[in-house]
């Protein structure tokens, strides 16, 4: 039998058959290489190609967290809490004025402010009362409903100022102006504050517990409560020494600690159930500073004293009308800063 070779080499001779052969070799050198560009890579280091990038998602911009001013605008914005919420001392108008309004609620009240500094999307709502305590707010007072009734689902924001009726300010205030024979004067009252104040460390974050239960998606705000004497001698027709100031003041700055602490907690909370909106707190105590009763320019009124119920008046040392001014830029503040973590 004659090979493949023999059989070109007779039919074409020696010479031509040579390059046959040989452009047959060439041929199976470089078809492979040509469609095999892998294999020609990896072997003689040639042809290599980078493959395109994979086009993938990016993860940080499809979970990208909404900022504090869209959390707290996207629904509606509730003001809850007592007399310092409602505006009480801050009145301007023959309106404000109105025995029959149970509240008091006011045309300055910082409310105003803030629900007209920034659009929300489901409006705004005005539910503050003065004399309002902890448990006013959950059951509702003198004929009005509970405030906590007032927020919902669709509540994106919620400020409120709570607690100065619970460890019974007023009263405190009024011992320490009117001196009567058997009254305990102003810092024979501390044992008494202090019992109060132990009730609303449990009161409080009750309260909030249920706010955030009831608004699971919003922005809730809490107040402490402003630094009210300039801790001077002399202020005013009060009857104030220096140190009942200083023991005064010293009260409202660990209400406020108390309001943080809460507040503190509640955000916790939050964070570590993976929850969301937030809870957060709005430091008023420096919030007078230079404008306290006894200043010039004063930002909180001075006192007017009920003797027969042994109690100061409503407006006594309540934000006057500048007052309300400095609380609703704080709420401002707080609203376009946020509770400094991301919200979800």
């Amino acid at each position: 039998m004659i090979s493949p070779v023999a059989w070109v080499r007779d039919r074409l001779g020696e010479r031509r058959a040579a390059l046959v052969l040989l452009a047959v070799l060439l041929a199976l050198a470089v078809v492979p290489l040509v469609v095999m560009p892998a294999a020609r890579c990896e072997v003689f280091g040639s042809g290599c190609r980078t493959p395109a990038p994979e086009k993938r998602a990016d993860p940080v911009a499809a979970q990208k967290a909404p900022t504090p001013l869209e959390v707290a605008t996207g629904g509606s914005y509730v003001a809850l809490g007592d007399s310092y919420s409602a505006g009480v001392g801050a009145e301007a108008s023959v309106a404000d004025q109105n025995p029959l309004d149970r509240c008091h609620r006011t045309s300055k009240a910082y409310y105003h402010e803030v629900s007209k500094a920034f659009a929300f999307a489901k409006g705004t709502s005005f539910w503050a009362c003065s004399g309002a305590t902890t448990a006013d707010v959950l059951k509702g007072r003198g004929g009005e409903p509970p405030q906590l009734g007032r927020i919902g689902a669709d509540t994106s924001l919620v400020t409120m100022s709570i607690g100065g009726n619970d460890v019974g300010f007023s009263k405190v205030l009024a011992g320490c102006v009117v001196r009567l024979p058997w009254s305990k004067g102003c810092t024979g009252q501390g044992e008494e504050i202090a019992g109060r104040m132990a009730e609303l460390r449990r009161s409080l974050p009750d309260l909030v517990g249920k706010i955030t239960a009831r608004a699971p998606d919003a922005r809730v705000i809490l107040m402490g409560y402003p630094k009210a004497f300039s801790e001077v001698s002399g202020v005013g027709r009060d009857n104030l020494t220096v140190s009942d100031q200083r023991w005064l003041n010293a009260r409202a700055y660990d209400l406020g600690r108390l309001i943080q602490q809460a507040a503190a907690e509640a955000d916790a909370r939050k964070v570590s159930g993976h929850r969301h909106g937030s809870v957060e707190f709005v430091d008023a105590y420096g919030a007078f500073a230079g404008h306290e009763v006894g200043s010039k320019d004063a930002y909180m009124n001075g006192l007017t004293v009920n003797l027969s119920a042994l109690e100061a008046e409503p407006r006594s040392y309540h934000p006057t009308v500048a007052g309300q001014h400095a609380l609703a830029q704080l709420f401002i503040g707080q609203v376009k800063k946020g509770p400094g973590r991301p919200l979800s």
